[in-house]
């Protein structure tokens, strides 16, 4: 019975909330190795779980070592499980709804200063295809603040370069970002003059190719951000998510708003957008005890 509770549930968060791939398999893991705890230690099921099996079993994932942010993770994915089960009538109540965890230590995201952006995007030389290619994307990324995942994923018709916007479908919704100039003319440049040289295939939709003329993935697409990390000589550890972390920070620094911010990185949550606000602070309280005499 726990083992189709628990396929049930990964069909829920993939058809109804359209949670991530990683989202599924996280919260499908932490629950499926409570199933088996529960198995070996209380000798019950999920469903006869009790408040006090979960929080013996928190206690002893911190007894193995487990960080507070993964027993903090695994309350999340277990609340959602029974919220999951209390909806579909198998249970009578959620047996976490009460339970907090340890409060995890915030972890910020890397931003890169304007200057260091610069930097970065001037690295790809535009006097070969990848050149042109490379070029294109980092501008497309940093201009619209979209994950990696949706990069490569952009298909030619997504492109409208005219009106000077992208169209970007991800988790069952659709959202309009537009582009800046230089964003702009970078994939018109690449779009007329490149890809055409690149593609394999006639019939090929994806908008970033590899150099074999297939479209990009997740790997190559990180072999190209650490090169140009390296190249540019920028000591903070660039991630294909840095680029998007900091279009946000820079955007809301020069006075935009979190709703708008929300809309453009496709974040379902403004709390997910909120700790940007957070960055901004932390940034304006480094700069004040560096700079104030008296602090």
């Amino acid at each position: 019975m726990a083992r189709d509770d628990i396929a049930d549930f990964g069909t829920y968060l993939a058809e109804e909330r359209h949670a991530s791939q990683n989202t599924i398999c996280s919260y499908l893991r932490d629950v499926t190795q409570f199933s088996a705890y529960l198995r070996e230690h209380q000798s019950c099921t999920l469903r006869q779980a009790g408040g006090e099996m979960i929080q013996d079993y928190m206690s002893w994932m911190r007894g193995r070592g487990k960080s507070a942010a993964s027993v903090t993770r695994f309350l999340a994915s277990v609340k959602s499980f029974y919220n999951f089960l209390l909806s579909a009538g198998a249970v009578k109540a959620n047996p976490a709804k009460s339970i907090s965890a340890d409060r995890a230590e915030r972890k910020y995201p890397e931003i890169l200063t304007s200057k260091e952006v610069e930097l970065f995007l001037e690295q790809p030389r535009c006097v070969d295809a990848k050149g042109y290619r490379d070029h294109a994307m980092l501008e497309l990324l940093y201009a619209t603040g979209i994950r990696v995942s949706e990069l490569i994923s952009l298909d030619l018709k997504d492109l409208n370069l005219s009106a000077g916007f992208i169209r970007c479908a991800s988790r069952g919704k659709e959202r309009i970002i537009p582009l800046y100039h230089t964003a702009v003319k970078a994939l018109q440049d690449y779009v007329r003059d490149i890809r055409p040289q690149l593609i394999a295939d006639g019939g090929e939709q994806a908008l970033f190719v590899n150099m074999n003329g297939e479209r990009m993935s997740r790997q190559g697409f990180w072999k190209i951000i650490k090169y140009y990390q390296e190249k540019a000589g920028i000591v903070k550890d660039i991630t294909p998510h840095t680029l998007r972390h900091s279009f946000a920070v820079h955007l809301l620094e020069n006075g935009a708003d979190l709703r708008s911010i929300q809309e453009m990185l496709g974040h379902a949550d403004i709390s997910s957008t909120q700790i940007y606000t957070h960055v901004v602070k932390r940034q304006l309280k480094d700069v004040y005890q560096k700079a104030h005499p008296r602090a």
